[in-house]
């Protein structure tokens, strides 16, 4: 699967895990690169290993840096992928701090991202916009409740951006995953690794390579096709709270 062109691609929460596996997905495709995240020395190690690729230091909650940052360059892919958990308190335990944290992260960094890059795009009638949603955006759990409410309004936020510019030539996707073994369980427990170990204990949860290889496909079809929704489970889990363990 190749890309044509060498399109520019932008990939937000590029530091590590999914955002990590789909730049180096996407340049193995034929795209160069351009890396966003906070941590910026992971940033430009990842960046070595990527010809063409560029990095930029950027906090997707700001919005003046973000579209600062975004509004001149001629994005063609942009996979809004940064996004975080914190907690597992019930919603009347909850501390705002972390609601915060997750709603300015998860939507608002998403609507920061798109409405930097969308007119560019509209402009040139060509583009692909994927939105790194969730199966937790489709299934509440417990412990999931302000995580949930985030996962489901990117879910909402994709559905709005099809009608908003449909019919302009860019192509919109949600690709929402289940249980990926990446550092967001370490985030969720704020660096526990025990918690975060017994996520992924004795399952087979999916890899970010896996949710790269997904975005490639979606990514690489003829212009005419969209792949709307890309729904991926690990074999073993069957929803948001069942999984079978050994």
């Amino acid at each position: 699967m190749k890309l044509n062109d060498n399109p520019l691609a932008l990939v937000t929460g590029a530091s590590a895990g999914i955002g990590a596996a789909s730049a180096r997905a996407l340049t193995a495709a034929g795209a160069r690169v351009l890396l966003v995240a906070r941590r910026v020395e992971r940033l430009q190690a990842l960046a070595a290993e990527l010809p063409g690729a560029e990095v930029l230091a950027l906090d997707v909650r700001d919005a003046d840096a973000v579209r600062s940052g975004l509004r001149e360059r001629p994005i063609d892919i942009a996979l809004l992928n940064a996004g975080l958990a914190r907690g597992t308190a019930t919603l009347q335990e909850g501390d705002p701090s972390d609601w915060d944290e997750m709603l300015d992260t998860n939507v608002k960094g998403v609507l920061h991202c798109a409405r930097a890059v969308l007119p560019g795009m509209l402009e040139r009638g060509r583009g692909d916009m994927v939105l790194l949603g969730s199966v937790a955006g489709r299934q509440v759990y417990p412990g999931g409740n302000v995580y949930n409410a985030s996962k489901f309004a990117v879910h909402a936020l994709y559905q709005a951006l099809r009608l908003d510019a449909g019919g302009r030539g860019v192509r919109f996707t949600t690709l929402d995953p289940g249980m990926v073994e990446t550092e967001f369980a370490k985030v969720r427990y704020r660096g526990d690794a025990t918690q975060a170990h017994a996520v992924y204990e004795g399952m087979q949860p999916l890899t970010p390579e896996d949710v790269a290889d997904a975005l490639v496909y979606a990514v690489t079809r003829p212009a005419h096709v969209n792949v709307g929704e890309i729904v991926l489970w690990p074999t073993c889990q069957s929803s948001t709270r069942d999984v079978a363990r050994s």
